[in-house]
């Protein structure tokens, strides 16, 4: 099982961190090590001193492919959920500024947060989807997927270009504006429009 992740696929989150909208999407990966198990507690990371939470939408993987064309693509995946892309954010900063990579920062275990599934159909691709996070009950994140710079599609079909599809990978489709800190006590839940997703206190 791969996790696949896109960075800077909502244009108010790459501006709100100055980053440059990308023109492409932007991949990076985690290990599967990085998803958080279930009954298992999240722990804040001793090496970071500033967690992040990025709450995303995430796509199971439901068939094997490579090279998959864009119009088909929607074949290729056939659940949703929210989860979160947890960051050290001091730490990825050190890193882009010398330039190196940010496994680090992004890919460490337990980093990757999944909520429960909801099977796809055509009625749900077919209208906005919308997801929200929220911190010790106020909503602090709020995304809708017709805001993504790259639609679940161009997505799909861009990682197959580089990467073998494999079923049951995950594809974490970015973050909308409103990413921020964490401590210890926080409680963050995930919903899928009313639909709660997962619910995660911090140790």
């Amino acid at each position: 099982m791969k996790i696949f992740c896109v960075g800077r696929n909502y244009a108010d989150h790459a501006k709100e961190l100055g980053n440059a909208v990308p023109e492409e999407p932007v991949i990076f990966m985690k290990p599967k090590t990085a998803l958080l198990q279930p009954n298992t507690p999240f722990h804040y990371p001793a090496f970071t001193n500033e967690l992040h939470y990025e709450a995303e939408l995430v796509l199971r993987i439901a068939k094997n492919g490579k090279s998959v064309p864009e119009n088909q693509a929607v074949a290729y995946y056939d659940a949703i959920s929210v989860g979160i892309d947890f960051t050290a954010r001091d730490i990825q900063a050190e890193l882009k500024k010398k330039g190196l990579p940010w496994e680090k920062a992004k890919a460490w275990d337990n980093s990757a947060i999944i909520g429960e599934w909801v099977p796809l159909n055509e009625l749900i691709l077919a209208n906005p989807i919308h997801f929200s996070l929220q911190k010790n009950k106020e909503t602090v994140q709020v995304g809708d997927s017709r805001d993504m710079i790259f639609t679940f599609n161009k997505i799909v079909s861009h990682i197959s270009d580089y990467f073998s599809l494999n079923i049951g990978d995950l594809i974490y489709t970015g973050t909308p504006a409103g990413v921020g800190g964490c401590v210890a006590g926080d409680v963050l839940e995930g919903y899928l429009e009313q639909q709660k997703m997962f619910e995660l206190e911090i140790k």
